[in-house]
């Protein structure tokens, strides 16, 4: 049918896959890392569906394959033929999608930026591509109910699959994106894989997707490629997030290599003699002399009226103390600090400053928006609601939900996380806000393990060292 196709058409040459793509597996993904060009070259696409009662059926599982998109957004023209004595009828993209594409309204975004219509920045035009891709079934459909062909003066393009394990699912995601990056990577055994995107980032270095990735919090972290992100539990988008590190490398295991990192250690081991500083009172200065007079109780003339006194003091020394201590903390020691469970506001300034009068200013806040269990306040100031305390004790998060304190900002933030995270990496800006990524350490293999994304104020990674170079990928194997 593809050889009869191509001589009543006016051509004299075809390219399809099934017979054109190399024996060995060296030829095999050259071919591949080629086709952008065929597709690019060809004077038209061939769509080619198998005769059915239910057309939009036949369109829709077209449409549903992974590389049916990138095919018909590299081809100067499409058409398509049903059965084999049907006509060939030239389709446009915008009809294409009508027929064939499920989601239709977020496709159109993708066919009007290719298009030119509506134009987008290059790295959210790739990010709806992305999605789009990713929605589609990998599986391969059997020749007989597909075929894309492209025809040109020297070649008539067809792409078929050829059926894969489901092992594969995610390098035959990966391997369309190559065709709409600038500068694409000759794939091998090693790279068809999500290796493959850090080495794309470097070489298309204006997108740095994966320094991007690298800040974003996915609703599952992969155990292995734990900077990998489809998605962002904070509703960020790729184009949202300013990197502030950059990927150095790749190592054999897949993990990145990110340079330009500020990093701090979290401590775990209770909370620590914290240094801070408050306003200045000069009543609270007296009040917290006042107690030390008792040590001239027993020296003088009127000894009953110093020892009076001193009793007095001695009495009131607890409230003393406390209203010495009040007051609004201007400063104090940088420290982050893990908790495993839930600690309250009110526990946690305790613990750190001692007990102060109720009614002074408050030392220790929740977050507003830094945190997965974030929820602000109805307030006119931006603080976080005290009740995201009781979401985080909820049982279904059993022993993996922990409270991190950052005293320089003097806030809770509440995560969950498979391992205990013992280093905290700036990696970003996105909203206003630091993205700090948490990491728990793996010590057999030399590296860190994305566990959680909180976003802190930036400021904080002041108070943080700028770090060599450091590996984020897997976890220990047991």
């Amino acid at each position: 049918m593809v050889r009869a196709t191509t001589l009543a058409c006016g051509y004299h040459a075809y390219w399809l896959d099934l017979e054109c793509l190399g024996d060995t597996p060296a030829e095999k993904n050259l071919d591949i890392y080629r086709m952008s060009d065929v597709y690019r070259g060809a004077a038209f696409t061939l769509i080619t569906l198998a005769k059915s009662n239910d057309s939009i059926e036949a369109w829709r599982s077209w449409g549903g394959r992974v590389w049916t998109m990138p095919e018909a957004l590299l081809s100067p023209n499409l058409r398509y033929k049903i059965g084999s004595d049907g006509p060939v009828i030239p389709i446009t993209l915008h009809q294409l999608a009508n027929k064939a594409y499920e989601h239709y309204d977020e496709e159109t975004i993708i066919i009007n930026s290719y298009s030119g219509r509506d134009p987008l920045e290059r790295l959210e035009r790739l990010s709806h591509l992305k999605a789009a891709i990713w929605r589609r079934d990998s599986a391969a459909l059997a020749p007989k109910r597909r075929g894309a062909a492209t025809g040109c003066p020297h070649q008539l393009h067809c792409k078929g699959s050829s059926n894969k394990s489901a092992s594969h699912t995610q390098r035959r995601k990966c391997t369309p994106l190559w065709d709409f990056l600038s500068i694409g990577s000759c794939p091998t055994r090693w790279r068809l894989s999500f290796r493959l995107s850090p080495g794309l980032s470097m070489a298309n270095d204006n997108d740095r997707i994966a320094e991007r990735m690298v800040s974003m919090l996915p609703n599952r972290i992969s155990p292995q490629t734990c900077w990998y992100s489809d998605d962002d539990v904070y509703q960020s988008n790729l184009w949202d997030i300013e990197p502030e590190i950059q990927v150095a490398g790749v190592t054999q295991s897949g993990a990145l290599v990110l340079d330009g990192c500020h990093a701090a250690t979290i401590r775990w081991k209770g909370f620590p003699r914290l240094a801070f500083e408050t306003t200045f009172s000069l009543r609270r200065t007296i009040a917290r002399a006042l107690p030390f007079l008792f040590l001239g109780s027993a020296v003088g003339r009127d000894r009953a009226f110093f020892i009076v006194l001193g009793i007095l003091l001695m009495l009131a020394a607890p409230f003393l103390v406390a209203y010495a201590n009040s007051g609004r903390v201007l400063s104090s020691e940088p420290w982050l600090i893990g908790v495993k469970g839930v600690l309250t506001a009110d526990q946690v300034t305790e613990h750190l400053y001692g007990g102060t009068l109720s009614g002074s200013s408050p030392r220790t806040s929740y977050t507003p928006s830094g945190s997965p269990f974030a929820m602000p306040a109805e307030d006119k100031i931006r603080q976080g609601n005290p009740s995201q305390f009781t979401h985080a004790v909820e049982a279904r998060y059993r022993d993996r939900v922990y409270t991190l304190v950052d005293t320089l900002s003097g806030t809770l933030y509440y995560f969950v996380a498979s391992r205990p995270p013992t280093v905290c990496l700036f990696t970003g800006r996105e909203g206003g806000l630091g993205r700090f990524v948490l990491c728990s350490e793996s010590c057999t293999i030399n590296e860190l393990h994305k566990e959680t994304v909180v976003r802190m104020p930036s400021y904080i990674s002041r108070g943080m060292l700028l770090c060599d170079w450091v590996a984020l990928g897997g976890v220990d194997v047991e």
